[in-house]
């Protein structure tokens, strides 16, 4: 994969030349660097990556009655997070009495 120097966009192979089409510039391509590009076959995959449980250990806990149909605990352990780009927190909690996890919405 290749980007445009001038606007970042991704460029695609067409002849012999890498174009943008967002942009319209040019580029030779070059099979020596095109021979060093990992290529999807050439990658590893190491599975899903491990979801860590917030919860797990914590000693706080607050009256939320747990969501799951089949329990009526009323209090859980509970831990904010930070929200993935840093606008707010999530509360993420578990059900004390089965286990049920969830967050808040």
């Amino acid at each position: 994969m290749r980007f445009c120097d001038e606007c970042g966009s991704t460029m695609y192979a067409e002849g012999d030349a890498w174009v943008c089409h967002s942009c319209d510039a040019e580029e030779p391509r070059d099979s020596g660097d095109e021979a060093a590009m990992a290529t999807r076959d050439a990658q590893r995959d190491d599975g899903a990556p491990a979801v860590a449980d917030a919860t797990e250990g914590s000693a706080d806990t607050m009256r939320e009655p747990c969501p799951a149909d089949d329990c009526d605990g009323d209090r859980a352990r509970y831990e904010m997070l930070p929200k993935p780009g840093g606008s707010y927190e999530v509360r993420l909690f578990t059900c004390v009495e089965c286990g049920h996890k969830w967050r808040e919405s």
